[in-house]
């Protein structure tokens, strides 16, 4: 821990000094964002019908040498829906049930020779080619406490990576396993069984212990590129175990052992690209008294085509269950699987565009449809106008959120 805040001191105090004849170089970038969120319908246990949101994220980056790099981002925010802590540490585990008012973004050194690349720290790790859904992403987790809009955390690792001749060899290592948050017991995407009508309180985290690692190989050939992975850890999508204690229901969060294998790819034709991406996993668990996941296949196939001004995305998730296990869980990824999936880009100009998302399931028991108008406004600010919509049943998983479509405004101003 005293080593990566070191690194940080480092980002934020730059040497001047020349190495190796080459200047040394800083950079830094950075966004204040508000949104607000109104919500027609309230929800049995959250009654507010409308959220604010306000994030300062400063990223930065020296690069000392020509082969030595330091980069870090801090994050500061909060909202009126208390979504977020309202203490003043300065978080860097990414462990808590809120999200942190100010913390540690990410945080690494990378050293680059040849056809050698080596990154240490608090990053953001990214696997996968499709657009839609990325079965392989397990070194991603992400906050779900607003589930349809969700951004990737960060986690301590070390990972590196080989390249040469259209071939790449990605090695990741992470020491302490980081969860994707879920969303609260006391707000409105924690869906409740409407009859419920007892107290829930979350029990105290159990986090698994030891590392993680996993192993991707990428090939660029003549007219695609295909990878194959493997990953050896802990989902980051929890279990959920419920303890009764009187009135209090207690709910314990178990984040299962797993292997993962994977495969993803790229093919591009004269009409369209082709993309690809399957995981499959298996449940590793060691003790009987520890809940195990499902056995299965999670995958998507999609079509991507470029026009003009228009982007043109279309799949399908899919997923196949080779031995299911009787348990809770929270998992968005499965949520979309058995869906179509659809997105559409528009840019009017070179300061305007329009998109439109859409995932609906196979069986029509629920959809999620997302429109959004985006306009730069000189330089540094962006406008954004955009809606949730969900219909669906109480039984399908983007159905039971039906209450939450909303309407967004965004405003960002860029530095």
């Amino acid at each position: 821990m005293r080593c990566l805040i070191y690194v940080l001191l480092c980002i934020l105090i730059p040497a001047t000094a020349p190495a190796q004849g080459l200047t040394p170089r800083f950079d830094q970038r950075g966004y204040l964002e508000t949104s607000l969120s109104g919500f027609p319908q309230t929800v049995p246990n959250d009654s507010s019908e409308a959220v604010g949101e306000a994030m300062l994220q400063w990223d930065l980056s020296y690069k000392a040498f020509s082969w030595l790099k330091l980069s870090g981002g801090v994050e500061a925010q909060t909202d009126t829906h208390r979504d977020t802590e309202r203490s003043l540490h300065l978080d860097f585990q990414d462990r808590g049930l809120l999200r942190p008012a100010f913390q540690i973004r990410t945080s690494q050194v990378t050293v680059h020779r040849g056809h050698f690349t080596v990154d240490l720290g608090k990053q953001i790790i990214r696997w996968g080619k499709a657009d839609l859904l990325n079965p392989t992403d397990r070194f991603a987790p992400r906050d779900y406490l607003d589930v349809v809009s969700n951004e990737i955390l960060g986690v301590l690792a070390a990972r590196a990576t080989v390249e040469a001749a259209g071939n790449s060899l990605d090695l990741v290592w992470t020491p302490r396993f980081t969860p994707s948050r879920i969303p609260l017991l006391n707000q409105r995407w924690a869906e409740l069984p409407p009859d419920f009508v007892g107290q829930l309180e979350n029990a105290a985290a159990n986090f698994p212990g030891g590392g993680q690692y996993g192993v991707r190989v990428n090939h660029v050939g003549h007219r695609y590129e295909a990878s194959a992975s493997m990953f050896e850890g802990y989902n980051h999508l929890p279990l959920i175990g419920l303890d009764a204690a009187g009135p209090t229901l207690f709910v314990q969060r178990f984040y299962p052992k797993i292997r993962m294998y994977g495969a993803d790819a790229a093919i591009p034709l004269p009409w369209f690209t082709i993309k690809t991406e399957a995981g499959y996993f298996q449940s590793r668990s060691d003790s009987a008294t520890t809940p195990q996941s499902d056995d299965y296949i999670l995958y998507v196939a999609q079509l991507e085509r470029q026009m003009g001004e228009w982007m043109f995305v279309a799949g399908y998730a899919g997923q196949t269950i080779f031995t299911r296990r009787s348990q809770i869980d929270f998992d968005p990824e499965r949520g979309l699987a058995q869906a179509f999936l659809v997105r559409v880009g528009y840019s009017i100009d070179s300061r305007q565009s329009v998109s439109l998302e859409n995932a609906t399931r196979q069986n029509g028991q629920g959809s999620l449809t997302r429109p959004e108008y985006s306009r730069l406004i000189g330089s540094h600010w962006r406008v954004t106008l955009g809606a949730v919509i969900i219909e669906g049943a109480s039984t399908d998983f983007l159905g039971q959120y039906h209450r939450n479509s909303s309407a967004i405004l965004k405003i960002r101003y860029s530095f």
